[in-house]
């Protein structure tokens, strides 16, 4: 099969534009909270919001609160924790009705830190992800404990880019998509979804039902999605060119 091919400009006319954050819009650091705000990102995000019709959504694995620390709360339509939370350009929250992983369950995961100290926690509410990218030996016992964790407490593990999450049974960033896709401004247009993490694939997936497609970006590995993209870097370009494009 032929590797996917550098996308076309978009068509701000009629795409609606939904993307990753970590490691498409932002670099990866060794730490999540390492990554901050950028003002040249935040103002072509902002641009081609305007220029989308208000069309565009940040579908991330990261939390609401953080997703807006980081885009300086510039972008108001995003789908957080893969999915689980939704925030409608209108500012409704959509959320799980249970709230958040029971006090058992974090203090497991405290418990599993102090035997394993080089990992590290991030607490969504919805949602724990215990990253090992600075201990990928202990990626085995990450996962081990977060299925044991799952099968004993009716939760869902979510595998990512050197990370395992624990979170609770709800929406997918396909499931976004097509909550977005069911409301204006994004009703009738062609989803376009640009991710970078196997969690992205059911963003792929979902963009493709309603007639796009996904771009997928950084290293090469077996994908649904059409069009690839190098690195964050080549995708900001290529979202700058697509505004100038079409803006002459």
């Amino acid at each position: 099969m032929a590797e996917p091919a550098a996308p076309p400009p978009l068509d701000l006319a009629r795409a609606a534009l939904f993307a990753d954050l970590d490691g498409t819009l932002t670099p990866i650091r060794p730490r999540p909270q390492d990554v901050g705000p950028d003002a040249a990102r935040a103002g072509l995000l902002q641009r081609l919001t305007e220029a989308l019709g208000g069309a565009l959504a940040v579908v991330s694995g990261r939390g609401l609160d953080d997703v807006d620390r980081i885009l300086e709360g510039r972008i108001s339509a995003v789908a957080a924790v893969h999915g689980l939370v939704r925030r409608t350009t209108g500012g409704a929250v959509i959320q799980p009705p249970a709230g958040a992983i029971a006090g058992p369950v974090r203090e497991a995961v405290a418990g599993f830190l102090d035997v394993h100290p080089a990992l590290t926690a991030e607490d969504k509410g919805v949602a724990i992800t215990l990253h090992y990218r600075a201990a990928p030996r202990l990626r085995a016992a990450a996962r081990g404990f977060a299925f044991r964790q799952a099968a004993s407490n009716g939760l869902v593990v979510q595998d990512g880019d050197m990370v395992v999450e624990l979170r609770l049974p709800g929406s997918t960033k396909a499931d976004a998509v097509k909550a977005f896709m069911a409301e204006p401004p994004f009703e009738g247009r062609i989803p376009v979804f640009v991710g970078d993490d196997l969690t992205d694939e059911d963003g792929f997936a979902g963009a493709e039902r309603f007639g796009g497609h996904g771009v997928i970006v950084g290293p090469r590995r077996p994908t649904r999605a059409r069009f690839a993209l190098d690195d964050v870097d080549a995708a900001l370009a290529w979202l700058a060119a697509s505004l100038e494009t079409t803006q002459g």
